[in-house]
């Protein structure tokens, strides 16, 4: 795979098993700078396989992963990263907005060293960009399906990434909060960030959206415009990878570490 200076992550030839099967074959795709990318697929895929390993979540057992033109086992780099898991799986309550989204400034700061003049502004604009100003001091287990998604995207957001990765975004949450994430990935993408998405339905996000990388049995089907996929396609469900009448349970998002910006987990 030839990659460029504007190649923020490339996965090359990877392939993934998990329980002694295989879940990813031979996958190869990049993303670059200002490029929204989502990850489609059908029931077990590998979607969320794909995207725990190309962040060094789970092991792969050949191939490559570079992100900002390193390979993984090297990247140190991981404030330039955002990661918003599933929402499901990431949240819990007792702690209030504001304390979910500062810990996506982890990764920035020195450990034991309280927030700086840099880090409570960076943690105010996320909040705003998202829309909850007016919740900063309510338990996150009080708010609806779509604030709790949005204030997983201000966490990540607070570290300011150069790359976003969004696992199910929309998953569960109602067209209005689909389109307040629209507008601010929108933002995001017009500042040069990269986005990558895992979706189901494209959604409100579709006129954002630059290509799209289809998984089938945990290969790449498809990588193009997103166009190019007709409108049945467009819509995928499941999360579990079936191989040979067997479930493995990888395609399913379990938490985040707390460099990706995860500090709650379950």
């Amino acid at each position: 795979m030839l990659l460029d200076a504007s190649t923020v992550l490339a996965a090359d030839d990877l392939t993934v098993e998990l329980g002694g099967l295989p879940v990813l074959r031979g996958v190869s795709f990049s993303v670059k700078v200002g490029e929204a990318v989502t990850l489609m697929g059908g029931n077990g895929s590998g979607k969320s396989t794909l995207v725990r390993t190309l962040l060094g979540l789970l092991p792969h057992q050949r191939g490559a992963v570079r992100l900002f033109g390193s390979p993984l086992d090297s990247f140190r780099q991981w404030s330039r990263i955002g990661y918003v898991p599933q929402r499901s799986i990431a949240l819990l309550g007792g702690s209030k907005v504001k304390e979910v989204v500062a810990a996506g400034r982890l990764a920035r700061r020195r450990a034991f060293r309280p927030l700086r003049p840099a880090d409570h502004q960076a943690i105010r604009d996320a909040i705003a960009l998202v829309g909850l100003s007016e919740q900063l001091n309510v338990d996150i287990a009080a708010l609806s399906g779509g604030q709790q998604q949005r204030t997983l995207v201000a966490r990540a957001l607070a570290g300011q990434p150069d790359l976003l990765v969004l696992d199910e975004p929309t998953s569960g949450v109602d067209l209005e909060h689909q389109r307040v994430l629209a507008d601010v990935l929108g933002e995001l993408l017009s500042a040069g960030t990269a986005v990558l998405v895992v979706l189901h339905d494209v959604g409100p996000l579709g006129d954002l959206i630059d290509r799209a990388v289809v998984l089938s049995e945990g290969r790449v089907v498809h990588d193009g415009p997103l166009g190019d996929l007709g409108q049945h396609h467009r819509r995928f469900g499941g999360h579990e990878h079936r191989d040979h009448g067997r479930t493995v349970a990888g395609d399913r998002s379990d938490g985040a570490d707390s460099w990706l910006g995860g500090a709650v987990e379950p």
